[in-house]
């Protein structure tokens, strides 16, 4: 007998809404975890050609935890103008000080696929530096990813 592979349609698709508090969590735990939960491979009808995940809200990213000695070594790169000498370089300690929330927004990102699919499956993430967002209507489920 032979088992036919279920997969994901646009009108089958069930998105649910997660609240994930990242005080004391790892960086790259986190990120490897709600990267996961985004692109929907926690589901048994994942699909890699389709977006199926689920949307993320992520709170208090201003607690997050950076292990060792990350918040002084690892540096964190944009270009600024696209031209040669544009590049800007940023700690982890700073970002994690003035921009909490690209610096995990940048870390789900590098786990995230490249391309149309990758840029689609992101915009399904919400960070915010502290308790207070903006997604209270969708009433998110708590999911605790700490263990």
């Amino acid at each position: 007998m032979q088992r036919q592979t279920t997969l994901a349609k646009t009108e089958t698709i069930k998105r649910n809404w997660y609240l994930v508090d990242a005080t004391d969590i790892p960086l790259g735990r986190l990120a490897s975890k709600i990267a996961v939960i985004l692109m929907g491979k926690d589901k048994p009808t994942y699909t890699p050609n389709f977006d199926c995940g689920d949307y993320i809200v992520v709170i208090n990213a201003s607690k997050v935890k950076l292990t060792g000695n990350h918040p002084e070594t690892k540096k964190n790169y944009y270009n600024v103008s696209e031209y040669n000498g544009g590049l800007r370089t940023r700690s982890s300690g700073v970002m994690l000080n003035e921009f909490p929330e690209e610096l995990i927004e940048r870390a789900v990102w590098g786990m995230l696929p490249k391309g149309r699919l990758g840029r689609q499956i992101a915009k399904k993430l919400f960070v915010y530096k502290n308790e207070k967002h903006e997604q209270e209507a969708q009433k998110p489920v708590v999911l605790d990813l700490s263990k």
